[in-house]
């Protein structure tokens, strides 16, 4: 087998190197599956005939390559926790443990020209978008290797075709219905994903922003993440209708398994190739759960009791139930998996290292990128005589 000819070209007999990890890994895996079907949680359906499907296909690589991204996200939001404890990340900090099938699962449904934009819990969909570990927590310790070069922090943070984070409560739901405008009039065969939580989703912007996505037929799915507390009201408390997913009336909708990544991506499949159709937008609500508070100013246990979150945890973590998945149908080796966890404690060792080393921007880069292609100008500081250029 290829995986077989990859070993020896690694480790030929009389090599002065030891095997390396890629080769030991690579032993271990010459009598794996490539891959396995698996039966999924029908969704719950508003204004659908029918829906995603009830099984799907997961490959081997495939498999390992959500595990990696979920561990990895989940590794750096505990390491963003620990560095906020230690008051090298400062301000706001919202945490997205416990959601991680989300991002991973929507990325793994649509393509990198797609367009993605959130809310202000972002730092799981900066990652899955396509930026580093080090660029992430150096944004988040405001240094000048950040991704907004330490200007924008945890809440303000661009990828290509990902319109950040937004600090306004359900601010980039209108936004999202004015890119899936942009891809409808650039006529790509683009989509949108306009993601809000349930605290935004009794918004009046939002439902404004649904009929004019479905008077002219946009390519917007519209995602709610249920994670079942706005800041620390519960959905119940805050919501006379708790079915988000029929929320937008005229625009059909499904509810997802938000916990489950495979659920996730073919509800996102389904749901992008409904609005490539031309069939205007559609509703998905993700029902799914943080593990830390709202912010890093909560500390998440007074609205709700230990043992729930410890329930979630132990009964439906996504990281967890993709492994012993891939597990049980011989996709991966416990060992195998445990070796990724090593790597990707590394990486984000390394990251930290980085964001806590990197230096932060100087003060006269202050005015520095207001626009993105103009000659340089001069910007008024906190005082008329005080001066800053401003470069694009």
């Amino acid at each position: 087998s290829s995986m077989m000819t990859a070993h020896c070209s690694l480790s030929l007999p009389g090599s002065s190197d030891p095997p390396t990890l890629a080769s030991r890994v690579l032993v271990a895996s010459r009598n794996f599956a490539n891959d396995a079907t698996f039966e999924i949680k029908k969704c719950d359906l508003h204004r659908l005939e029918e829906g995603p499907p009830v099984t799907t296909v997961l490959t081997r690589e495939d498999g390992l390559r959500y595990y990696r991204m979920m561990q990895t996200v989940r590794r750096m939001e505990l390491k963003a926790d620990q560095l906020y404890k230690q008051k090298i990340i400062r301000g706001f900090c919202h945490l997205c443990d416990g959601q991680e099938a989300c991002c991973v699962g929507l990325e793994a449904g649509i393509n990198p020209t797609d367009h993605l934009i959130t809310a202000y819990r972002a730092h799981g969909f900066t990652f899955t978008r396509g930026l580093s570990v080090r660029e992430i927590l150096a944004e988040l310790t405001g240094r000048k290797g950040g991704c907004a070069k330490g200007k924008g922090g945890s809440m303000h943070m661009y990828a290509k075709n990902f319109y950040g984070g937004n600090g306004i409560v359900g601010a980039q739901v209108p936004l999202g219905a004015g890119i899936a405008l942009a891809c409808k009039y650039n006529g790509k065969d683009e989509v949108c994903l306009t993601l809000y939580g349930d605290g935004a989703a009794n918004q009046g912007q939002i439902f404004e922003a649904y009929n004019m996505a479905a008077l002219w037929k946009l390519p917007c799915i519209f995602i709610c993440e249920n994670n079942r507390y706005g800041m620390g009201t519960s959905v119940e408390r805050a919501a006379a209708s708790t079915d988000y997913y029929k929320r937008g009336d005229f625009i059909p909708g499904l509810r997802v398994d938000g916990m489950d990544i495979l659920c996730v991506r073919e509800a996102t499949r389904f749901a992008a190739a409904y609005c490539r159709s031309g069939k205007g937008p559609i509703l998905m609500e993700l029902q799914t759960y943080r593990y830390h508070g709202h912010s890093m100013s909560d500390p998440g246990v007074s609205y709700r009791t230990r043992e729930e979150i410890q329930e979630v945890r132990s009964k439906s973590d996504p990281i967890m139930l993709l492994k012993d998945r891939m597990v049980n149908s011989n996709l991966a080796s416990v060992e195998e998996l445990k070796e990724i966890d090593v790597e990707v404690r590394k990486e984000i060792e390394d990251a930290a290292q980085f964001a806590t080393a990197d230096p932060e921007p100087p003060l006269e880069e202050l005015g520095y990128h207001i626009y993105s292609s103009d000659p340089p100008f001069e910007v008024r500081g906190a005082n008329q005589w005080i001066k800053f250029k401003s470069v694009s």
